[in-house]
């Protein structure tokens, strides 16, 4: 499984996200996060990135909103109670990883 991460620079949601992958990884040995750091908005179109941080499993955002455009903005997700975030909630990031491994 392939994981990058895709964030501006000084992004505060980006150590959130990061810090949420480590718990939500401890599981799952050998599997690790490429990080990558994006400065305009010409390389977040071509990486896909539609908000920072952004999330990609195997090159795809599992949380993307379908029509939404490139962008170097904060991204925010929502945790389980509907409330704004800096990252996804760590049962929507299992799901994510389940459903990119397959199971």
């Amino acid at each position: 499984m392939e994981l990058t991460l895709l964030a501006v620079p000084n992004c505060p949601g980006a150590a959130a996200l990061e810090e949420l992958l480590a718990a939500v990884l401890a599981d799952r040995p050998g599997v690790t996060v490429e990080r990558r750091e994006i400065g305009d908005v010409r390389a977040a179109a071509e990486t896909g990135m539609s908000g920072s941080p952004t999330l990609l499993i195997n090159g795809r955002d599992p949380f993307a909103v379908p029509g939404q455009a490139p962008s170097l903005s904060c991204r925010l997700y929502w945790d389980a109670a509907g409330r704004p975030a800096p990252a996804p909630s760590a049962e929507a990031l299992r799901r994510a990883l389940t459903a990119a491994a397959g199971g």
